[in-house]
């Protein structure tokens, strides 16, 4: 398992995303979560997802969350050889990308070298427009 995607819950107002790396490849603008595929809501479907926590652990790279757009806007950046939660309830970070806004997530890696790695659990409140 070099770079996975799990899908731990799906339900009609959350979502939380388990995303692994355990082998240093080198991501760019890596789509992790695509609220397409994501369940809805009384014949609704999200159109997009913010974050309300953020569990990771980090081995030797850096990692940037990125809202995908027509130029990707970072959500937030987790530094090299770090871990810890981020706790975001009572005010989620809020999707800010501007044009050609997709409402997915994406993920680029800085500086992964063989033998880094990463795990990041993603809590996830779904948006329905």
């Amino acid at each position: 398992m070099t770079i996975a995607i799990q899908v731990l819950a799906d339900g009609p107002r959350n979502a939380i995303f388990k995303l692994t790396n355990d082998n240093g490849d080198a991501e760019t603008a890596a789509l992790k979560v695509d609220v397409s595929t994501l369940s809805g809501f009384n014949d609704s479907l999200p159109s997009e997802v913010r974050i309300e926590k953020i569990e990771y652990s980090l081995s030797g790279m850096q990692v940037n969350i990125l809202w995908d757009a027509t130029t990707d806007v970072v959500a937030w950046q987790l530094t090299p050889d770090s871990g810890n939660e981020l706790c975001f309830r009572s005010a989620p970070l809020v999707n800010n990308a501007g044009a050609g806004k997709t409402g997915d997530i994406l993920f680029t890696t800085i500086g992964a070298s063989a033998g880094d790695s990463y795990s990041i659990v993603l809590y996830l409140v779904k948006v329905y427009s």
